[in-house]
């Protein structure tokens, strides 16, 4: 079995980290170089980096920023934010991303995950969606979960997986923030649904919040979280611990 995955994320607005609850109240939390430096060296599998308003501002994602997290870490980065063309994969991708995730840009252009995957590889095309229940369904939200798509989550998923996507991040607006723990039932529908790694995101709030998680849905690869590991609530090394005692195939 493929080890899971442990995943500190940074999202940046204003050149600054900054944490919120349910998508909004955010309040600033660091500086983005030396958290991703302090990542690097406590056991983090790998790191997200979101620019949070660029697409809702219509604006490009921070590269400068990006440049400099991107020369402080030796860990695999996964770069999302005012993604809308090959044009920007290009870009962050040369900034220093490994992998490009992209939301709001596949929703107005469905054709940008294909196109993307055929240059770059599927390996590097993470679908990122930001879902919520609305009337009973999981619905695709956009522009930083601000915007109801309308579009059934489950299925664009799986139009996403088919047009070329090798990943799927599931942030749930729901839990986002809450610290009660992921959002297991959505989780397991993903799961169902594609073949493709899934990555969990929104509502840790304890180390044991990711041993349910990997138990329950044994299809998750792995687990995202930030505000949790921020602050030091969670030791990345610490969990990682937890999770080997457990019985849950982590690299230590």
């Amino acid at each position: 079995m493929l080890a899971k995955r442990i995943i500190p994320c940074l999202d940046i607005k204003d050149g600054r980290v900054v944490k919120g609850v349910n998508f909004g109240g955010l309040r600033d939390v660091s500086d983005p170089v030396a958290l991703a430096a302090y990542y690097n060296g406590s056991g983090a599998d790998e790191l997200v980096f979101y620019d949070i308003t660029a697409s809702a501002e219509g604006r490009r994602l921070f590269t400068d920023i990006l440049e400099r997290v991107a020369s402080s870490i030796f860990i695999p980065l996964t770069v999302g934010g005012g993604i809308n063309g090959v044009a920007d994969f290009e870009r962050v991708l040369k900034c220093g991303a490994d992998k490009v995730s992209v939301n709001s840009g596949a929703i107005a252009d469905p054709s940008l995950i294909g196109k993307a995957a055929r240059i770059y590889g599927s390996q590097c095309v993470v679908l990122s969606m930001d879902v919520k229940r609305v009337d009973g369904q999981y619905r695709l939200f956009s522009r930083g979960g601000r915007v109801d798509t309308g579009i059934d989550a489950m299925q664009w998923a799986e139009r996403g997986v088919g047009e070329g996507a090798g990943e799927i991040v599931l942030n749930s607006i729901d839990t986002d923030g809450v610290k009660g723990g992921f959002d297991l039932p959505m989780l397991a529908e993903l799961c169902g649904r594609v073949s493709v790694p899934v990555i969990a995101s929104g509502g840790a709030g304890s180390a044991e919040d990711f041993l349910q998680l990997f138990n329950s849905v044994p299809g998750v690869d792995a687990g995202l979280a930030a505000s949790i590991f921020h602050y030091g609530e969670v030791d990345i090394r610490e969990l990682k611990q937890l999770l080997a005692q457990g019985g849950i195939p982590v690299r230590i």
